[in-house]
């Protein structure tokens, strides 16, 4: 049933990709294996979603405010949220795009059809001027009356989320010791939060060369499942922001120092005056082109030596 549902998914998200423009929206994929006390269901949702709207329906309707508000005292169902922001896909490569990972849409694929519930959201509006993480973590806390009730909130350094207390985790080794830490400690009942970014993760061998995501998410699910804790899981895209890998650092820093010596100036942007001009001698450039065309063909015409008389046939 639930391999069905995600191919109706699937062909449904290819017919609409020839009607919207799918250039500005990611795909959102939420799974729970250990919520035990919702019934087994698996839906998809094809509307338009913000940033906001998603969090409020993982909330409402992903079950998430008995997790993470501190209204709900209650014991909680699952030990562990886990936020995984990729960087890898559009909305358009769930329709069937070839460009796609195909070990990360199969991963996606089988914990949405394996788990007891699970959510679709194939079109998530993205936004040019905060972060992914930032938005779903502010928005869960704006929606929660008295704020976030977790009992420990973990982000990885690539994250960049504003605000707040957050405890920092540097790789994927610390975020294993984490969980495993955290299942020792936790009370029953509790629930923490871990939001991953893609872009904090290397290879197994501290190359510079970054996981793909495929692996850092099967990594991620693999260090939770090992820990026991029973998890609920929210995988989000958010591929528009540049991302700097923490092994870039001491570059960027040395690159930033050497231009300092050198006294050179930060890089040139084109602000509105530049792109004003550009346009009009753009527009210049290919005004003289058509005056050319034009002089040329009237030279050609008036070159052209045709008699304004022709002499009548003589009769014989």
């Amino acid at each position: 049933m639930g391999f069905k549902i995600f191919v109706v998914a699937m062909m449904v998200g290819s017919i609409a990709a020839a009607q919207i423009s799918l250039a500005s929206t990611v795909p959102a994929f939420l799974w729970a294996p250990g919520f035990s006390s919702v019934e087994s269901k698996e839906s998809v949702n094809y509307q338009i979603k913000s940033p906001k709207d998603l969090a409020n329906s993982v909330l409402s309707q992903g079950g998430w405010s008995d997790l993470l508000c501190s209204e709900r005292k209650n014991e909680r169902p699952v030990d562990l949220a886990v936020v995984f922001v990729g960087r890898e896909l559009h909305s358009s490569d769930v329709a069937g795009n070839k460009h796609a990972d195909p070990a990360l849409l199969n991963l996606l694929k089988d914990s949405f059809t394996k788990s007891n519930f699970s959510m679709a959201f194939p079109y998530v509006a993205t936004s040019e001027e905060e972060t992914m993480e930032n938005l779903l973590v502010s928005s869960f806390k704006e929606a929660c009356a008295h704020g976030l009730g977790v009992a420990n909130v973990a982000i990885l350094e690539s994250c960049s989320i504003e605000g707040g207390d957050f405890q920092k985790l540097a790789n994927l080794h610390s975020v294993h010791d984490h969980l495993v830490k955290r299942m020792e400690k936790r009370t029953k009942g509790e629930t923490d939060l871990v939001v991953l970014c893609h872009g904090g993760f290397q290879s197994l061998k501290e190359l510079d060369q970054p996981f793909p995501e495929s692996e850092i998410l099967t990594e991620v699910m693999s260090s939770v499942e090992q820990s026991g804790a029973k998890y609920a899981a929210l995988y989000v895209s958010d591929p528009f922001k540049s991302i700097h890998y923490p092994g870039y650092r001491e570059l960027e820093r040395f690159l930033a120092d050497d231009t300092a010596k050198n006294g050179s100036a930060s890089p040139k942007v084109c602000d509105e005056v530049c792109q004003l001009k550009s346009s009009l001698l753009e527009g210049v450039l290919v005004g003289i082109v058509l005056l050319l065309i034009l002089v040329s063909g009237l030279c050609c015409m008036m070159g052209i030596d045709t008699p304004t008389r022709f002499e009548a046939p003589q009769e014989n």
